[in-house]
């Protein structure tokens, strides 16, 4: 289990990452169904089913969202055509990854206003890390919380929850049935999408429209 404390965002953080390298080499387990761990999106009978494992520290993630998440929500999960879910997958510094996802989670957050929280903290990824320090970094959580109608106490409450850490510990066990070991990593129908082109607009359109058709 990993414990994130309200003094320190890095406590627990070289387990998390022990526990991501044993979940990635041993056995399997977890797959498509969706838990309660899942922030889902999209119509439930979509024949389509995406997943993607991502990290809110992650660079690449990031620039999937920034380039690639307005038009595959707009295009295809809106319309019904695909069911997206999102798994949580922390990459170093593992615990800001885990303040980040309890941040977008923080005071019972829609769907709806988890994705937009999130996309903010993907746009503002670079000035977190800029900030220097873990205080500063914890400032920068509450300035995006703040935007979004969180108080400080709210912010730090939600970053101090350790149900984060367990959720973390508990979807990187889970991701062993498709031997995720980086992020973004995408999950079509069940498959892992290996195509190298899958993290841009064009590419990913393609792919998912070859799924439709199928």
């Amino acid at each position: 289990m990993i414990v994130l404390g309200r003094r320190g965002l890095l406590l627990g953080a070289s387990a998390l990452a022990l526990a991501g390298t044993l979940a990635a080499c041993n056995g399997s387990g977890g797959g498509t169904a969706v838990s309660a761990d899942d922030i889902v999106l999209g119509a439930e009978d979509a024949p389509v089913t995406l997943i993607e494992y991502a990290s809110a520290t992650c660079g690449h993630c990031a620039t999937f969202h920034e380039t690639v998440w307005d038009q595959l929500k707009t295009t295809y999960i809106d319309t019904g055509k695909v069911r997206f879910i999102f798994r949580e997958f922390p990459t170093p510094p593992a615990a800001v990854a885990v303040a980040g996802f309890q941040l977008a989670r923080c005071g019972g957050a829609s769907n709806e206003q988890y994705f937009a929280r999130l996309g903010e903290i993907f746009r503002q990824q670079q000035a977190i890390f800029a900030s220097g320090s873990m205080e500063g970094i914890r400032a920068k959580f509450i300035e995006i919380g703040g935007a979004a109608g969180l108080s400080a106490e709210q912010v730090n409450e939600c970053i101090a929850d350790p149900e984060g850490g367990e959720r973390a510990t508990r979807i990187i066990e889970e991701s062993r049935a498709f031997n995720v070991t980086g992020t973004p990593t995408l999950i079509l129908n069940g498959r892992k999408v290996e195509e190298p082109d899958a993290q841009t607009w064009e590419g990913l359109s393609r792919i998912l429209e070859a799924a439709l058709a199928a």
